[in-house]
């Protein structure tokens, strides 16, 4: 079962900071999960639309300029990161998950998303891009269709799997409060991964290997890798 790191060692460190990322990569784990928001011609990577709970700031993300966003500290004196030195915490093989919380230009965010993974040096196998608005993974897979894409559900609808029916989804990442047995079987069923998000307890780690998960996001990535070891 892979283990990704959700937002980095986000219990150990600031989230979606750097240090997070190197702390989850140097303990070993699969993949390294991130939240990334379109602003001012760039992809910085932060979870929340304000600035008050991560960083030194108050007010919306939004309207702010790339250059007053890398003045904060989001944490331990660390910076707002962009895309590209995210990818380049991740050594080949290592996968990276995107998970867009903000976009407003497709044909923009393909150009950064580009131009990131030639200076990171990351292949672009590697790299998987998943949302909860499937508007904007489907205008990227109709742009690029070789983009490895997840759909983000935190639902467990009457019939589960129509909101794939679009896509041929590498996963479908499914909120722990809803998933069970029957569901991660429906899934995989159709030929995509089933991926659990937020999972960090030891109890739940296990039970969902027991039923054939294929993957979990946790804050807590050492904890993961010695209890599912």
């Amino acid at each position: 079962m892979r283990i990704f790191a959700h937002r980095g060692a986000s219990a150990e460190a600031p989230e979606n900071t750097l240090q997070a990322f190197n702390l989850a990569v140097a303990a070993g784990v699969d993949g390294i999960e991130f939240d990334a928001r379109q602003i001012d011609g760039e992809i910085v990577i932060i979870h929340d639309r304000q600035l008050d709970r991560t960083t030194n700031a108050k007010g919306l993300i939004q309207g702010k300029s790339l250059h007053y966003l890398r003045q904060l500290d989001a944490g331990n004196q660390q910076q707002i990161p962009i895309l590209a030195e995210v990818l380049s915490t991740a050594p080949p093989g290592t996968l990276c998950n995107i998970e867009i919380k903000h976009l407003f230009d497709v044909h923009r965010w393909l150009e950064v998303f580009d131009n990131a993974c030639a200076l990171s040096q990351k292949a672009i196998d590697d790299i998987i891009i998943s949302s909860f608005n499937h508007h904007w993974l489907l205008a990227l897979k109709q742009l690029r269709p070789e983009l490895t894409l997840s759909l983000l559900t935190a639902s467990y609808e009457l019939d589960p799997l129509r909101f794939a029916a679009q896509f041929t989804p590498w996963s479908i990442n499914v909120a722990l409060d809803v998933v069970d047995r029957s569901y991660i079987e429906k899934i995989k069923q159709s030929g995509c991964k089933a991926l659990i998000f937020t999972v960090d307890d030891p109890d739940d780690m296990v039970l969902l290997k027991q039923w054939g998960a294929d993957g979990i996001f946790t804050n807590k990535p050492a904890l993961a890798l010695k209890t599912l070891a």
